[in-house]
């Protein structure tokens, strides 16, 4: 060692793209607002240009994805529909007006005869009858889907009637791993789209006692999980994921000088590809580009984001 840093030439042209622009997994704790997080972050890490992949309750802990910086912004789009992995404790025998804790919470009289599940194996067939797969699910009145071009929520809050209508999701595993009653505690594997408080609602229904989602942790988005995060208050620069590695998973292609720089000025570029996956151009090993086929031009390549 001579006592220097000698900067690959891919840093001295980009530095920006390696060192302020890339995503975090942050490890939410209960009571903030994912905007309260979000918030946080860019106060400690001097940045404004930062968002997440997907919001967190604030009665909910776990994973969240965020991405930092404007070129990590660009290819949010790229991740909003990947799985989710869930732990969810469902409380039996009380309902919620919000489905969770944060609603009021009503405790329901047993019906005559009604005998709670004797064990965990009653609950996991009911799911595996009733909920496993594409499926249709109604979500909460208490959730920001738009009903008449406004959020359900608002118009919960100010009592007006709210008709939500059901939507498909998909939950590919959903398995008990703790019961005793009232509470069974459940590792969900889902869809983006998925409501895991209508799915405790639904749960208690099925049962015929009512039930409600006490606590959730999201532990896992798509390959990332909760145990690699880190909390929001020890966050630093050193734990953001540079973009080139984020999006090294992504099918792509080295695009030479000239084509970069018809690329940087929104020109097209010759090539095809799969129009069913993202399509990323390298230039010196770092991504630039997000490319879409050319409608126009068959056998053209267009940018749809310019890193």
């Amino acid at each position: 060692m001579d006592g220097c840093f000698h900067f690959p030439l891919s840093i001295i042209h980009f530095p920006f793209l390696i060192l302020r622009h890339g995503f975090l997994l942050v490890a939410k704790p209960c009571g903030p607002t994912s905007h309260d997080i979000v918030a946080q972050l860019r106060r400690s890490l001097g940045e404004p240009k930062i968002g997440h992949l997907g919001t967190l309750d604030p009665q909910a802990d776990g994973l969240m994805v965020v991405a930092v910086g404007a070129k990590a912004l660009k290819v949010v789009e790229l991740f909003n529909q990947l799985p989710k992995i869930y732990e969810a404790e469902v409380t039996l025998g009380v309902e919620s007006t919000t489905y969770d804790r944060e609603g009021v919470l009503t405790e329901l009289e047993p019906k005559v005869g009604w005998i709670p599940p004797e064990d965990a194996s009653r609950i996991q067939a009911l799911i595996d009858d009733r909920f496993i797969g594409k499926t249709e699910q109604v979500p909460p009145i208490f959730s920001a889907v738009h009903v008449g071009g406004e959020r359900a929520y608002r118009k919960a809050m100010r009592g007006e009637p709210v008709e939500m209508k059901a939507r498909e999701t998909i939950i590919s595993q959903c398995r008990v791993t703790d019961y005793h009653f009232p509470v069974v505690t459940l590792e969900v594997h889902c869809d983006s789209g998925t409501y895991i408080r209508s799915l405790a609602h639904d749960l208690g229904t099925c049962l015929r006692c009512g039930g409600y989602l006490s606590a959730l942790t999201r532990t896992g988005v798509g390959e990332w999980s909760l145990r690699s995060a880190v909390p929001p208050e020890n966050i630093t620069w050193t734990d953001v994921v540079p973009l080139k590695d984020i999006l090294a998973g992504c099918t792509g292609r080295v695009v030479t000088d000239a084509e970069w720089t018809e690329l940087r000025h929104g020109r097209l570029i010759e090539g095809d590809l799969d129009g069913t996956k993202p399509f990323v151009a390298w230039y010196q090993g770092l991504p630039v580009a997000i490319l879409e086929r050319s409608r126009k031009r068959q056998g053209m390549l267009k940018p749809r984001k310019v890193l």
